[in-house]
């Protein structure tokens, strides 16, 4: 099958495809048939090391250019994304299977908002004078040197350039290492900075497995590791890391909790868990899938939920028609399959979906079940697949305490008409990345990330720059120095 800008090689180094066909062979299958549309390979250890040397000579220069001039290539790299949105959108679809209607108002155009905005902040970074009586002190913001990169495949395009942007804002260089399973469009971003003006080495691609990572982040060479994954292998990752004192960014799971009062407005407060559970047939990592509901409209509820669902356009992610697409890979959907499995042997009440659709491809019925308890494993375990669990609570205190009764937090939402409700009950709720009557917005201007098991650090806003550069200080004295002998 024939996708636009087809990258032409396995991986993008020092500015240029490479191609190196002694690494294991990487399949890419398309979600929506099954079918294989290409080909790369993993990189070899050779592969790795040139990658990281790349990016390890060219980070001395790219950090004397002036954060103006950097700033700029970035800018101009979120233009050209714009400009080419529907082809790198296809691209997209075709990587991850996600509905084309999605993939050209959520992925390369997310992607350009992260360039546009840490180019526009890269002249921004500037230090801080401190008087000290006729002393003084000051602070300079430098480049922590080259950084790695690690995506999951449910945003490929996305998490390039989410973690992209600050680093090369800040001054430093990036190795990113793609998801196996979307392997594609993190080399269009490489390609794309080059066009815009990045000097060779600045942004590498490398392809591969769990052994390429490893390399990657146990290399000495390697200053920074920012990760977007599964909470096991974001301990592996976070641990190899700290055995060489290496700053970390870790974005990982969850199993978010949603919780929808009694005076909330249904339509709005089914909308939010629609987008919390079913947009990308629910991979996201944010996702609210413990929908907690108010036993007083709980029937109200789940019967205008299945009623929405019903309206699901579910088929050809390249008809911009479809709302609804498949799983990312087989291996995926097995995983989900699994877990229903579990919840109706559980006791799990199931009202909609619940079953593999009958098509080609990796297609799962979007799946709701209710009178899910706290012990059930569907309420216990991150599933990465469209399975929504509804589950009753009369008090606001006992639902909270619920909703935190996870190792994980990494995102919360509240549907109430009465903020001060919402305010106070998201501040009861230990989780990084919250909502009052939405969910899942993620505009780049607000930081991202969790705490608990859901990660360390956050991606986006100003707050990336903290972990994406170090702070120096220097101590001025104006007079003689005093000395005991």
């Amino acid at each position: 099958m024939a996708y636009p800008t087809q990258p032409t090689a396995s991986h993008y180094i020092n500015g240029a495809y490479v191609e190196d066909q002694t690494g294991d062979e990487i399949p890419v299958i398309y979600p929506a048939t099954g079918d294989r549309i290409g080909l790369v390979h993993a990189g070899t250890p050779a592969i790795v090391d040139q990658a990281i040397a790349a990016a390890k000579a060219a980070q001395p220069a790219w950090a004397a250019l002036s954060p103006r001039e950097r700033g700029r290539i970035l800018t101009r790299a979120a233009q050209i994304m714009r400009e080419r949105n529907y082809d790198l959108s296809v691209l997209e679809t075709h990587d991850t299977g996600k509905p084309l209607q999605e993939t050209l108002v959520a992925d390369a155009t997310s992607g350009a908002d992260a360039l546009e905005y840490f180019g526009g902040l890269a002249g921004t970074l500037t230090g801080e004078h401190i008087p000290l009586g006729e002393d003084w002190a000051y602070t300079i913001r430098e480049a922590l040197g080259v950084c790695v990169g690690i995506g999951a495949w449910n945003y490929p395009t996305q998490i390039a350039c989410w973690k992209g942007a600050p680093a090369l804002a800040c001054g430093n260089t990036m190795v990113f290492k793609p998801s196996e399973t979307t392997p594609l469009c993190a080399l269009k971003v490489a390609e794309i900075l080059t066009e815009a003006g990045a000097p060779p080495g600045v942004f590498n691609v490398v392809q591969g497995m769990g052994q390429t990572g490893a390399q990657l982040v146990t290399d000495p060479r390697v200053a920074k590791v920012s990760l977007t994954g599964s909470a096991a292998t974001g301990k592996k990752v976070y641990a190899a890391a700290a055995a060489e004192m290496k700053h970390v960014t870790m974005e990982l799971g969850g199993k978010s909790p949603m919780i929808v009062f009694e005076d909330a407005d249904i339509e709005n407060a089914i909308g939010g868990a629609i987008l919390g559970n079913f947009y990308s047939s629910g991979q996201i990592c944010s996702n609210g899938t413990r929908v907690f509901v108010h036993r007083a409209i709980k029937e109200h509820f789940l019967t205008r939920l299945a009623e929405r669902l019903a309206t699901a356009r579910i088929g050809d992610p390249m008809d911009e028609k479809t709302s609804f697409g498949p799983m990312v890979s087989q291996a995926q959907m097995n995983i989900v399959l699994r877990y229903i499995d579990i919840a109706k042997t559980e006791g799990a009440r199931l009202v909609a979906g619940g079953q593999r659709i009958d098509r080609d491809g990796f297609y799962i019925e979007p799946t709701v079940f209710a009178d899910v308890t706290d012990d059930m494993t569907i309420a216990r375990e991150e599933i990465f697949g469209p399975v929504m669990s509804v589950l009753d609570f009369e008090d606001e205190d006992e639902v909270i305490a619920r909703a935190n009764a996870t190792e994980y937090g990494l995102s919360a939402g509240v549907f109430t008409r009465d903020l001060s409700r919402g305010h106070r009950v998201i501040g009861g709720l230990q989780a990084g990345s919250c909502f009052i009557n939405s969910y899942n917005d993620a505009p780049v201007e607000a930081p991202f990330g969790g705490v608990k098991a859901s990660g360390v650090g956050r991606e986006n806003a100003r707050a990336a720059i903290e972990h994406y550069s170090q702070l120096k200080s220097v101590y001025v004295r104006m007079g003689d120095v005093e000395a005991p002998f």
